[in-house]
């Protein structure tokens, strides 16, 4: 069953990060700022894929909406409240397996409900539903090891999406997956996300993933302090197959102009880190 919250308005965006600087800490020296001035708002059931070079602040951004960080200025605001603590009706997807290792793959997927209380037969049948939805009927009694990377994290989709999140975090989710299977997966994702529609803020490195996948693209600046450098809507029909729309003009046009904003930062990036001048 989902995760209970408060009703808001009609209009509410999900997410709001207003004015967001995050600074943190360090052993030696001033306080490094991942964030700054970072302006972002996700609407209901939209998919929203940030993408921006090495550093530039992209997870940092997921952590303080789910609130496992706090900003040091500004305002984070979920579903019409400010984040004080961990945002409750939020699922993170992290770039490693965070399935746990010795429950096995039926157990993983009904852990979420039975943490929150829901007896184990009917978390057990929910699970074996969502087990099935993603394609792994047959591999219940399976651990971890046992499995493929791919089917590792059709796990953890179904570990994240039998909680009905309102809010859906993926930091680089499919990223350690060959090419080929992460078009299937992210094929998938968006016929398990049609599902439910709960808001995606979708962390990536890969331009065409983002675009394949979202609503809008936000591009962010090189780090430290990144922020948000601009925002493209994505007016590609649903549903979608990730193989085969990165064919398309329209998306290969829309490639083109997202990479001139984008590529800049990557190269203010790179010469951050080489020392070398910024190519043109």
């Amino acid at each position: 069953m989902p995760t209970e919250l408060r009703s808001v308005p009609a209009g509410t965006p999900a997410i709001a990060l207003t004015d967001v600087t995050k600074r943190f800490r360090t052993q030696t020296g001033p306080a490094y700022t991942a964030l700054r001035d970072l302006d972002l708002t996700v609407g209901e059931g939209e998919f929203c894929a940030v993408v921006g070079p090495t550093g530039c602040g992209k997870s940092t951004t997921l952590t303080l909406i789910s609130g496992l960080e706090m900003a040091s200025e500004g305002q984070v605001v979920v579903h019409g409240a400010p984040v004080a603590g961990i945002t409750p009706g939020v699922g993170f997807m992290f770039q490693n397996d965070a399935i746990l290792p010795w429950k096995s793959v039926l157990d993983n997927v009904a852990a979420g409900p039975r943490y929150r209380g829901v007896p184990k037969a009917p978390a057990f049948r929910d699970a074996r539903d969502w087990i099935r939805r993603v394609g792994l009927t047959g591999f219940e009694d399976r651990y971890p090891h046992q499995l493929s990377g791919g089917m590792r994290k059709r796990v953890a989709l179904a570990q994240n999406l039998i909680n009905e999140p309102r809010i859906l975090l993926m930091d680089e989710p499919f990223s350690a997956l060959d090419v080929q299977t992460r078009a299937k997966m992210s094929t998938e994702l968006l016929s398990l996300w049609d599902l439910t529609r709960p808001a995606v803020v979708f962390v990536t490195h890969d331009l065409e993933e983002a675009i394949a996948l979202a609503d809008k693209v936000v591009v962010m600046t090189a780090g430290p302090g990144g922020t948000v450098k601009a925002t493209f809507r994505v007016d590609l029909p649903r549903p979608r197959v990730v193989q085969e729309i990165r064919f398309e003009p329209a998306f290969v046009d829309l490639y083109h102009q997202i990479w001139e904003t984008l590529r800049a930062e990557v190269d203010k990036a790179y010469a951050q880190t080489t020392g070398s001048a910024v190519s043109s």
